[in-house]
């Protein structure tokens, strides 16, 4: 079975740890807010994610990390092998559009990582309908995948959303690992 890394980041009060128990299907912490302290693992397994037979599946670990900047001598530990990068950010906040550049730029930019690897999520909260056509990302942000994240109105659309980025994710996975035993054969 893969393993796979994937690191949820973002600014303060984004919706990470929501999301993160929304995606791994977990009820921890359901309720009131309580910041993330440094990180939170999630262990989600999903079964022939692919599609193919090939492969028995594949676990991810969700790192819902913390949005406070006073945990950011931990960022390197934290990113040392992920597979994947999640920036959540609230779209209602005007700071929180300025913010998830310095998280693109430590956590994807830093990380060789490409840009097929980071989705860039959209976080309304409940009772906040918000406007979700009119965003303008600066670049290179406005190059990442973006999804509108609504849980009241749509959670089967961003369950969805997630199941076809962790697909690419696996994707990217396979052609390693293939490449990598084409090059111990050859």
């Amino acid at each position: 079975m893969l393993k796979a890394k994937v690191l949820l980041v973002g600014p303060c009060e984004s919706g990470k740890s929501v999301l993160a128990n929304f995606v791994s299907e977990s009820i921890e912490g359901i309720g009131s807010y309580v910041p993330t302290q440094g990180v939170r693992i999630l262990e989600y397994e999903k079964p022939n994610l692919n599609g193919s037979s090939k492969g028995a599946g594949c676990r991810f670990e969700l790192w819902d990390c913390s949005g406070d900047q006073k945990f950011e001598t931990c960022w390197p530990a934290l990113m040392k092998d992920s597979h994947g990068v999640v920036i959540i950010f609230n779209p209602e906040l005007p700071s929180h559009l300025k913010e998830i550049e310095m998280w693109y730029s430590c956590f994807v930019q830093q990380q060789p990582l490409l840009d097929s690897q980071c989705l860039l999520v959209a976080h309304h909260k409940p009772g906040h309908a918000g406007d979700t056509e009119n965003l303008s990302l600066a670049s290179p942000l406005n190059k990442l995948k973006l999804i509108h994240s609504n849980l009241e109105e749509d959670p089967e659309d961003v369950r969805m959303e997630f199941v076809k980025y962790f697909r690419s994710i696996i994707n990217l996975l396979n052609e390693s690992r293939d490449r990598e035993e084409m090059s111990i054969i050859s």
